[in-house]
């Protein structure tokens, strides 16, 4: 977790804002729900002052060859989409996070998502769940 905080504190939110309906949001939901990723929720971040980004991502994933299949799903559908790539990736046997400044996607097997509990660590944020 120590990483998660490091990398997202050295870098800076970008100025222009995002919204549920922006296409790099859209491409990021799309390739998690193509891998199969479960329980996807959104943290709308940006009426946070110390928020690191405008959105979190966040899901679960049964093993860590899905939680890897997730993520290089992202950054392949990301890259070809909308010409992006990411400023940060972590990857971990229990968890994955792709850094898009002001999308960050956190994948985590339902033990790790349970353990971090991000959703409680920013109550404040509105939340909304995603689906097939």
């Amino acid at each position: 977790m120590e990483k998660i905080i490091t990398a997202l504190q050295g870098r800076k939110k970008s100025v222009s804002r995002l919204t549920r309906n922006s296409k790099l949001f859209k491409t990021i939901l799309n390739a998690i729900i193509e891998k199969k990723g479960e329980n996807i929720l959104s943290l709308d971040l940006r009426k946070i002052d110390e928020a690191v980004s405008d959105f979190f991502i966040l899901c679960e994933a049964g093993s860590h060859i899905q939680i890897n299949a997730i993520i290089d799903n992202i950054e392949e559908k990301v890259r070809l989409e909308c010409d992006e790539r990411p400023y940060h990736i972590e990857n971990g046997h229990h968890w994955a996070l792709a850094d898009y400044v002001n999308i960050v996607v956190h994948i985590f097997d339902r033990e790790h998502r349970k353990f971090y509990n991000l959703e409680s660590l920013w109550a404040d944020a509105e939340q909304m769940e995603h689906t097939k």
